[in-house]
């Protein structure tokens, strides 16, 4: 949190306590105050659950009647930055996602389905345009792991991972991989994990390879349009089950 001598809050560079009535705040309109207010807790002013100062207080700091505070709050409710409790105060709600944990936490199982079904079959195109004998051998070895799991969901779930992360080195594209390492971090997540059981059926797992296997031999004879088609199905194939599972 950012203080001054005395602990008051900076706000666009000045301490909200200096802020007095009659030095030229009075006629603030309520969407002016409501922009710096907003400013602030979107810079972190205002941390995620802080409670904000008391309507007479941002009343005084910014020389505006607790009217004008309220209906600014009413902005910021609208927002989703601020929710009221009555009795309580104001509390901030907006939360800055700047880590990868963050972001597991609060991604869903589908919506990380629905970022591999907008991503995965550039990833297919790339592959087939670029993986050498090498990445074609890897992600044989991967597959081969995927079907020797023996219908164990956490085997299969660790063995799966591996396959479209090599599948993702395949694309010789290292912002690709980048990306698909992000997403194997949000399905290492707790949310993902409570799945597992539910969504890894033995019966499931072996036609998730039964698709994995026929995406292999799309990529490694590089006919792109049987690859992209099988990595869709097996996307679409996944987000259905999980809908089923949930």
């Amino acid at each position: 949190m950012k203080t001054t001598n005395g602990g008051s809050r900076m706000a666009n560079g000045t301490a909200l306590g200096d802020r007095k009535s009659g030095t030229g705040r009075v006629g603030v309109t309520t969407s002016a105050v409501a922009a710096q207010l907003r400013r602030s807790i979107l810079e972190g002013e205002y941390a995620f659950e802080e409670r904000l100062p008391a309507e007479r207080s941002l009343a005084e700091n910014f020389g505006v009647s607790r009217g004008t505070i309220r209906s600014v709050l009413d902005l910021l409710e609208q927002q989703n930055l601020v929710t009221r409790q009555v009795g309580s105060g104001t509390y901030v709600t907006h939360r800055d996602i700047t880590n990868q944990q963050e972001i597991s936490s609060v991604t869903s199982p589908l919506e990380m389905v629905e970022v591999r079904i907008a991503i995965e079959p550039q990833m297919v195109r790339l592959a087939i345009a670029n993986a050498s004998s090498r990445d074609l051998e890897d992600l044989r070895d991967a597959l081969r792991q995927c079907e020797e799991c023996g219908g164990d969901p956490e085997k299969f779930a660790r063995a799966d991972t591996a396959f479209h992360m090599a599948l993702a080195s395949c694309s010789r594209n290292k912002l690709m991989y980048w990306l698909y390492e992000r997403i194997s971090e949000v399905r290492r997540h707790s949310q993902w994990r409570s799945m597992k059981a539910k969504l890894l059926t033995a019966d499931r797992i072996d036609y998730y390879n039964g698709q994995h296997r026929a995406l292999y031999e799309a990529i490694a004879s590089r006919d792109t349009p049987s690859a992209v088609k099988m990595i869709k199905d097996h996307l679409y194939r996944v987000q259905d089950d999980l809908l089923e599972s949930d």
